[in-house]
């Protein structure tokens, strides 16, 4: 908890308010940040042993913007550890709707934290399904950004060209307010560039270029389909003309060498000095494995992943210039894979419940046109009921 800081914001929040400086939507809100986010002389372990007493002296970009925006941070929340899994050194994250399961990762505390009513909102990242995956389970919003639309300055580093920044609400517009807040450039993360954020407010659905994995849809048993039958029945009824659409041929799931070696040498001194070793997670699929395999991958390997990765964002590229938007299950799409490679924006919503656990569904847009599918999930949104559903939490005597 930052105890400190917040009663001091909350403090200087409510004196503006009342003498009439409104900052505007996030005024006075309480937030919580994914705690990979460096905060002033406040502890950011990145969940991981190694770091639990780390403090970075500086903000991270994401930490000044809300701040000058008016929300209060009021807790620095859990992360997987080195930004995977739910389970970190205090030990597992769990999921508001059923306590006894993870909230997943790696943005587990702000996704379980956002759906339990702690918080207002909370900020994550994401590299491959960090955000999308513990969202979809714990029935929150999230909206993934385009790579290099929000600055990464002063978060930890897992993978330069694929880690993304985004926030974890309790509905749609609420993503795009804080996501307005706090992009664009800061002269520090490079890889941030200067293009317009245009919220869409009454671009009828109709009108929208909207397709659907087909195929995926058609997976899963008696109780998924109808499931997902309904969910894209509502969508057509807020006015979205679906058409059944394909990704194109791909090997997205052999180009994760990419994230694997990035890391591995993003946390290659922790390998080095044996620090892996404190890490609670030890197996095969974990990282301190994942990171001392990786020292042997081949450049020519890594090179290569990375031209064929550049032919597929020419795919994607040319595939969305058909589409303004495209429907997947959440979060078990191949889309997950591909757009996590490509840098597509995405936005997941809940779309119903199985043996009382959420399920959601995924909005794909084009590069820089986040726009798009938080119009188009907005409208699903409104159209259904879940978004109103939450968790029963037992805050105890």
């Amino acid at each position: 908890m930052t105890e400190d800081l917040a009663l001091a914001q909350a403090a200087e929040a409510e004196r503006e308010i009342s003498r009439g400086k409104y900052r505007g939507l996030l005024h006075g809100i309480p937030w919580g940040a994914k705690d990979l986010f460096a905060a002033k002389g406040i502890p950011t372990t990145w969940g991981a042993e190694p770091y639990r007493n780390q403090v970075i002296d500086c903000d991270a970009t994401v930490i000044e913007r809300l701040r000058d925006a008016g929300a209060v941070l009021v807790a620095k929340l859990s992360m997987g550890a080195l930004a995977q899994g739910g389970l970190w050194f205090g030990g597992m994250t769990r999921n508001p709707w059923k306590p006894e399961l993870s909230s997943s990762g790696s943005s587990a505390g702000p996704a379980s934290a956002t759906a339990a009513g702690l918080v207002g909102f909370s900020v994550g990242t994401e590299t491959h399904g960090s955000l999308v995956v513990p969202s979809a389970l714990c029935g929150v919003a999230t909206l993934r950004p385009t790579y290099g639309r929000v600055s990464r300055y002063g978060a930890m580093a897992l993978s330069w060209t694929m880690d993304k920044v985004g926030p974890i609400c309790r509905g749609v517009e609420d993503c795009a307010v804080v996501l307005h807040a706090i992009y664009g450039p800061d002269g520090r993360d490079l890889s941030v560039e200067d293009v317009p954020f245009d919220w869409l407010s009454d671009v009828p659905l109709a009108s929208m270029r909207i397709g659907f994995l087909k195929a995926e849809f058609e997976k899963g048993g008696d109780t998924t389909k109808p499931m997902y039958r309904e969910a894209l029945d509502a969508l057509r009824s807020a006015g979205a003309r679906l058409e059944p659409m394909e990704l194109p041929r791909h090997s997205a799931d052999n180009l994760m060498i990419i994230l694997d070696a990035e890391a591995s040498a993003a946390f290659d001194d922790l390998t080095r000095s044996g620090g892996l070793d404190q890490l609670s997670g030890q197996a095969s699929w974990d990282w301190p494995n994942t990171f001392r395999k990786s020292r042997f991958i081949p450049a020519v390997e890594y090179l290569r992943a990375q031209r064929a990765r550049t032919l597929l964002m020419r795919q994607m590229e040319q595939l969305m210039s058909e589409w303004d938007v495209f429907v997947s299950p959440a979060p078990m799409s191949e889309s997950l894979t591909v757009s996590s490679l490509t840098g597509h924006p995405a936005v997941v919503v809940p779309c119903g419940f199985i043996d009382e656990r959420p399920q959601a569904l995924m909005f794909t847009g084009r590069l820089y046109d986040e726009a798009a599918p938080l119009h188009a999930a907005l409208s699903f949104e409104r159209a259904t009921k879940w978004h109103t559903m939450h968790p029963k939490v037992d805050w105890g005597p």
